[in-house]
């Protein structure tokens, strides 16, 4: 199959009988994914994640993909955060990866769950420590007086751990690990000439999933 994408950016197919596996859309978003990446668009595992509030609102905000297996997509951040407490109150979720330099966009929607304390130790782990530091600094969304306020915290926490440079491992803070969204739906849109876009779908059917074509 073609999965490729042309001199003009546009790909010449996209066939909903890509989708196949268990889930049928891993496959094909890999595949994705790794031509984003050797395509070198910036950040290309960066996704726009949309919540709801209690009271219905929206919000979107772009957040890094950490993995993606068969359980879904990992991405971590603050518990009391602003998508932290959506969260919270509504656990669902969509997610879009805005390929736009290729044409192409991918789509997820489904529960959101946050995953164990041993997976969210396991990706700390493997931050830098300035990224360490930073998030035991910033009581991520809560307001702050100043950027000066804010760098005085940080010079704090660094102090604290021994510095950028130090070797005090730097716990996670309690209110901050990862969350899995569970996908229900993933659509794969590739833009064609005149708008007539190829879009094909993947959505939980029961146990299986149904797969087919969407009009542009």
């Amino acid at each position: 199959m073609r999965i490729g994408y042309g001199a003009g950016g546009v790909s010449e197919h996209l066939d909903p009988s890509w989708l196949t596996g268990d889930p049928p859309w891993l496959g094909l978003f890999r595949s994705w994914l790794s031509e984003a990446i050797a395509a070198e668009l910036a950040e290309p595992n960066a996704m726009v994640l949309g919540t709801v509030d209690e009271h219905g609102r929206p919000a979107t905000r772009t957040v890094l993909c950490k993995g993606a297996d068969e359980s879904g997509l990992t991405f971590f951040t603050g518990y009391a955060s602003g998508k932290g407490r959506d969260l919270a109150a509504n656990p669902y979720a969509a997610v879009t990866f805005p390929w736009i330099g290729m044409e192409r966009q991918v789509h997820f929607r489904g529960r959101v769950s946050k995953v164990d304390g041993a997976e969210t130790q396991a990706y700390w782990d493997s931050r830098p420590r300035g990224s360490q530091l930073s998030a035991r600094t910033s009581a991520q969304s809560q307001p702050i007086a100043s950027r000066a306020d804010l760098e005085a915290a940080a010079a704090r926490v660094a102090a604290e751990f021994g510095g950028v440079d130090g070797d005090m491992p730097i716990p996670p803070p309690p209110e901050w690990g990862g969350y899995r969204l569970e996908p229900v739906r993933v659509e794969f849109w590739q833009g064609r000439a005149d708008r007539l876009h190829n879009r094909a779908v993947a959505v939980r059917d029961g146990a299986g999933w149904a797969v087919y074509r969407l009009q542009p």
